[in-house]
């Protein structure tokens, strides 16, 4: 089977950012392209050829924030978003993962932390593996859950009645396959992340639960319920 050598947009109206991103990413083998403001990102994008964005929140006439609404609002392909802020706020990086981002990095990073959350997202999104996914070898292909199909297989979740199918970002993927497969059984938060990022989790870290939250209101937009319980103090399930 032959590797399709992904192709990354990277987006920071700082030039010398964009090029030490693009410098590190290009080193692992990645097509890379850059883009130095919200329109211009817009319209690199609309081909629809992109794996995934490195994307900056702050930068001119359209802010990263709004070209990742218009990315999850426009795009039927759900690419995954890396967002980098300067901002540390707790606030900022809930807004940026409410908006549809992926993950969150704050300014100054490291850049092989950077190219290690982009390879994290890359697999999440278009390897998908059996034996590496969420929850391990016991996850099974194929869940239904409700009037939803959710298939690894094919990394979509349809509506078994006419066949539609949800606009999931991979990672709202990712939680809902991992906690439909294991119906009844309640997962931690720091059982969620390290499944599905593959990161150690820290104690401050709130990218789960917005996460969750996203999630549920597309279930409940789709299909009137919103499945996963909260079992608070515990952690998340969807009922057996």
């Amino acid at each position: 089977m032959v590797s399709v050598v992904k192709k990354l947009l990277i987006v920071d109206d700082d030039r010398e950012i964009a090029e030490l991103i693009q410098i590190y990413l290009s080193n692992e083998g990645y097509q890379t392209a850059t883009a130095h403001d919200g329109e211009e990102a817009l319209a690199l994008l609309a081909d629809g050829s992109y794996h995934l964005v490195v994307l900056d929140i702050m930068m001119p006439k359209l802010s990263g924030l709004e070209v990742c609404r218009r990315i999850r609002k426009d795009h039927e392909v759900p690419v995954p978003i890396l967002m980098l802020s300067a901002k540390a706020e707790d606030m900022d990086k809930i807004m940026g993962l409410m908006t549809g981002a992926d993950d969150y990095m704050v300014k100054p990073f490291n850049p092989l932390e950077l190219v290690a959350r982009v390879k994290s997202l890359l697999r999440r999104a278009y390897q998908y593996p059996k034996s590496s996914q969420a929850g391990g070898a016991d996850a099974e292909e194929a869940v239904d859950l409700g009037p939803l199909r959710i298939d690894k297989s094919t990394h979509a979740v349809v509506l078994r009645a006419d066949g539609r199918q949800m606009h999931l970002t991979s990672t709202e993927f990712a939680i809902l396959h991992l906690l439909a497969s294991h119906p009844g059984r309640v997962f931690s938060a720091e059982d969620i992340f390290q499944q599905v990022w593959k990161e150690k989790f820290y104690e401050s870290n709130n990218t789960v639960m917005v996460h969750i939250s996203k999630l549920r209101d597309k279930l409940e937009q789709e299909t009137g319920d919103k499945f996963i319980v909260t079992v608070w103090g515990v952690g998340y399930k969807i009922e057996g």
